[in-house]
């Protein structure tokens, strides 16, 4: 039996590097680089994987993040995900990276731009993936600090089409990023930003209005303000919904009763991606197959929901219509 979900081609546009890191990986990472863990073994660490919030995820993800020191460390990561990835249907990956989050433990670019540059061009050749990447600034630090990372990363560009805002949104409204945004759409990089995920819905306004973010990622608290909605719904702006995530952190208290279904009535641009998806229990076909079970979606909206993440995407028309094309195929097999 075909498994639908992974055999649609489709877009993944809101995952994190650094939270694919699977517990085995981390620890063969940490072996290699002699980086003493604060945890006996595998099973302790998907035992910590149990979140009551945003900042309990955090906790251990930048924790977790120190066993990434070299070239090769990089390279693993991001090959791993694109292996994933590929089995899953993605066709195309933008991927957020967190610069932040590896020079602040004296990991300069030089050493995972080289190695996530290297892994993105091998699988390019071995699986016939697109991938660009999106350079993320950390929302709990300072915008003098998210200026000063996108000055630094000027020389390590390549590869790098837009840059995002993630970490915590609580107390930090996206006015304090404006002037790093401001530099990266002078550099011309495409704007993302978190918002509207723990934050309030005007922070996805200010993400627009201020940051220039041309899609937003998660946004499931738009649905609070009724013309938010009616003017994401208008202009389409992209929203990157991570639903297994939202449940992981306690956004929703449970998928069936997660807001997809009344956005994508509401005719938001929705797709479905995976965040962090070794902390968050499931890549990014296993959400589609558990948003289709828990919110009793059919086929049809599934692939809609594809169709959304390939226009969602910052490819070329041409790309995407060949992505579209290929859509349109599979769908047409599953329906004779």
């Amino acid at each position: 039996m075909t498994d639908f979900a992974a055999a649609l081609p489709k877009a993944e546009l809101h995952v994190h590097i650094e939270g694919t890191l699977e517990p085995d990986l981390m620890f063969r990472m940490a072996t290699r680089n002699g980086v003493v863990l604060p945890f006996e073994d595998v099973d302790e660490v998907r035992e910590a994987y149990r979140f009551a919030d945003l900042q309990a995820f955090l906790d251990i993800y930048y924790r977790g993040a120190d066993v990434l020191r070299t070239p090769e460390d990089f390279y693993d990561l991001m090959t791993a995900y694109l292996d994933r990835a590929a089995a899953d249907g993605v066709r195309h990956a933008e991927v957020f990276f967190d610069p932040q989050a590896h020079t602040g433990r004296g990991v300069g670019f030089e050493i995972f731009m080289r190695g996530f540059g290297d892994a993105v061009s091998d699988a390019r050749r071995r699986l016939g993936i697109s991938v660009d990447m999106i350079l993320c600034f950390l929302r709990h630090l300072s915008g003098e600090e998210a200026l000063a990372t996108i000055v630094d990363a000027e020389p390590f560009l390549e590869g790098v089409i837009g840059v995002g805002l993630d970490s915590t949104e609580r107390g930090r409204p996206p006015q304090l990023f404006e002037s790093a945004f401001a530099r990266a759409r002078h550099l011309g990089l495409h704007c993302v930003a978190h918002a509207g995920e723990e934050g309030p819905p005007d922070y996805i306004s200010g993400a627009l209005d201020v940051l220039g973010a041309e899609r937003i990622d998660h946004g499931v608290r738009c649905m609070e303000d009724p013309d938010l909605v009616t003017r994401l719904s208008r202009e389409q702006i992209p929203l990157t919904v991570c639903p297994l995530s939202n449940v992981a952190l306690n956004v929703v208290p449970d998928l069936s009763l997660h807001p997809l279904p009344a956005m994508v009535d509401a005719g938001l641009l929705v797709s479905v991606n995976s965040d962090d998806p070794a902390y968050f229990g499931g890549y990014v076909a296993e959400n589609y197959r558990e948003v289709q079970t828990e919110l009793s979606l059919d086929d049809a909206a599934l692939t809609e929901l594809a169709r959304n993440s390939i226009e969602s995407s910052f490819l070329d028309q041409e790309r995407k219509e060949q992505l579209l094309s290929d859509l349109g195929a599979v769908s047409a097999r599953d329906e004779s």
